[in-house]
């Protein structure tokens, strides 16, 4: 039986530096529909953010949410150039790691 290694390693440093945001050309941006509610576009921005996260942790080997601590959310933001996300967002990208497998 294989034991894990355990790492002592701060947190910063578990996130593979390779990843990177999109390029503008990979990915045509659609204008949003008008008329909608303030609040229907801060959801919908909040949405992308997280899924742009969830992506990012995924590929750096985040697979668990409880793995998925407020910090390490905060940082891989940082990486990829993102605003530092809120609390709720920290929930939401928590969640569609949980419900996305």
């Amino acid at each position: 039986m294989a034991v894990a290694a355990v790492t002592t390693e701060p947190l910063d440093r578990q996130l593979p530096m390779s990843f990177h945001p999109p390029l503008p050309t990979q990915l045509p941006k659609k204008r949003l529909p008008p008329g909608r509610p303030r609040e229907w576009y801060v959801s919908h921005n909040r949405r992308l953010k997280a899924m742009r996260l969830v992506i990012a942790l995924l590929d750096s080997g985040v697979y668990q949410p409880s793995s998925a601590s407020n910090h390490r959310i905060r940082i891989a933001a940082e990486r990829l150039d993102i605003h530092r996300p809120s609390d709720t967002t920290c929930r939401m990208v928590r969640a569609l790691i949980r419900y996305g497998r």
